[in-house]
């Protein structure tokens, strides 16, 4: 599984990385950076909560 940042979209909420913290990160601009974009099985619970806890679907996963 990989995550795809949609930029445009993202407004800086931050759900995403209370959900997965080693997966994103949000700077004092409220700018999101993915972390990591590999996903292992472990992982993929807490991927899952950041993706669909985004409030404007910024968060793909494939």
């Amino acid at each position: 599984m990989k995550i795809e940042l949609d930029r445009e979209r993202c407004e800086g909420h931050g759900i995403c990385e209370v959900a997965a913290p080693a997966f994103f990160s949000l700077d004092d601009d409220g700018d999101l950076t993915v972390l990591r974009d590999d996903v292992s099985d472990g992982d993929i619970p807490s991927v899952q909560a950041a993706a669909l806890g985004c409030p404007v679907a910024a968060l793909l996963l494939e």
